[in-house]
């Protein structure tokens, strides 16, 4: 008995070991955000003497200046289409070569798998010669349809990478009985593997719209016209101007990652949900 209720103690005691350093590690993060939102909604004046992460008085009008004066309108609503451009064009392309790679035999699949592998070895400023050269020879410079193709291309390799790990897993026994319900090869990926690959999905959503909405080398290669410019580049143009008004800048900055905070919060449960339940798929 005693040595039962020391076991449990013990364990007890680690769990709340663990689960303070993790709560720790969520302050840390989520602290930042707070304080940028708290300074937002302050004055000039008030800045640097109101500590408190509640600020006195709430001045939503510096979001109203942010948005007129920082011209973010145009430059928001480029990056909410080219987020969910490039992300729908990463999940159907990824999730099709994933399922190919994983579930077909044709000449020559491990040799265009490991090329796939091998270009997420090369960092993404190694590639803006060539992607700069070819958009140039196929007239796509600076063109919203040269810059959602390149991010494409950016993102493809490891969303492939993970897409296939899971599908590799799938029980077969799964698209047998499609089979014989009478789906076709693309009945199959689409009724019973991308409604399985939920979790991997929204992990490759996540990471990919995180990347896309804030790209901001690549758009100043591919981009010379401000209103096809993202909404990162008009953001580093403000911040260059309103340097020294911190509530402004700090407003601009909270209309810069609210969108991608949002996205994550949506599909944070599937994450879950695909940890926790771990699917069909062991």
């Amino acid at each position: 008995m005693k040595s039962d209720k020391y076991y449990r103690g013990k364990k007890a005691a680690v769990n709340v070991i663990i689960y303070a350093f993790l709560i720790a590690v969520a302050l840390t993060c989520i602290f930042p955000l707070l304080w940028m939102f708290s300074s937002s909604l302050k004055t000039q004046e008030t800045i640097f003497r109101d500590m408190s992460l509640i600020p006195k008085e709430f001045h939503f009008e510096n979001y109203v200046l942010a948005w007129k004066q920082g011209g973010f309108g145009r430059n928001f609503f480029n990056s909410i289409v080219y987020t969910s451009i490039v992300v729908l064009g990463i999940v159907v392309v990824s999730s099709l070569a994933a399922y190919a790679f994983s579930r077909f035999t044709f000449p020559g699949r491990n040799l265009i798998f490991y090329m796939f592998m091998a270009a997420m070895m090369i960092p993404i400023p190694g590639s803006f010669v060539p992607l700069y050269v070819l958009l140039n020879k196929l007239h796509l410079r600076n063109t919203a349809i040269g810059y959602i193709l390149c991010m494409i291309n950016v993102g493809l390799s490891t969303s492939i990478f993970l897409l296939k790990t899971f599908f590799d897993k799938m029980p077969k026994e799964l698209e047998d009985a499609a089979r014989i319900d009478g789906c076709s090869k693309l009945g199959i990926w689409r009724h019973v593997a991308l409604p399985l690959a939920k979790p991997v999905l929204a992990v490759v959503v996540v990471l990919n719209a995180l990347n896309v909405w804030n790209e901001y080398v690549l758009a100043l290669i591919i981009f010379d016209s401000k209103p096809l410019m993202p909404l990162q580049v008009a953001l580093m143009t403000f911040q260059g101007e309103f340097i020294t008004r911190y509530p402004l800048l700090m407003a601009g900055l909270t209309i810069t990652a609210l969108p991608i905070i949002l996205v994550y919060i949506l599909m944070q449960k599937y994450i879950v949900k695909g940890v926790t339940q771990g699917a069909l798929v062991g």
